[in-house]
């Protein structure tokens, strides 16, 4: 197998950068298609190679990527994911990652956190909580140290 075969296997053929599905039969070529991302802006990073688009491995180009939060989540000043991801990755502990108005809300956007943190840092335990506080609900990612 090739590495692009072995690093999309490896990820579940998702795109690393925008979270949806590689379809492994279309051209390396097409923006659609699969590529290895491996020049990523923090060289500590613990994957070297990524499973991404050809359209989205280009945008990012060799600059640190913004992962995207869904419209459809209703939340308030929204962290940076990929800074949360290396401060949990490196350190561990717990990080307040946004604010939402109902309790609904925040249990949505904590169960989409550690579903897109599993394909996000693969290995790391994320768990999510919420808290009340303020008229409002505040969204916790925690883990241990790796």
């Amino acid at each position: 197998m090739s590495l692009l075969d072995d690093v999309a296997e490896r990820d579940g053929w998702r795109c690393w950068v925008c979270d949806e599905t590689v379809d492994p039969d279309m051209s390396v070529n097409d923006p659609r298609g699969p590529s290895v991302d491996s020049r990523t802006a923090d060289r500590k990073a613990k994957v070297a190679e990524r499973l991404a688009h050809r359209g989205c491995n280009t945008r990012k180009g060799a600059v640190k990527v913004v992962i995207g939060w869904p419209e459809r989540l209703h939340v308030v000043e929204p962290a940076p994911l990929i800074t949360v991801a290396g401060r949990l990755e490196r350190k561990g502990g717990r990080e307040m990652v946004a604010r939402c108005p109902t309790k609904q809300d925040a249990q949505q956007a904590a169960d989409w956190l550690v579903d897109r943190f599993s394909r996000l840092v693969p290995g790391l335990p994320v768990t999510a909580g919420i808290e009340a506080g303020g008229g409002q609900f505040l969204v916790i990612l925690a883990t241990g140290r790796r």
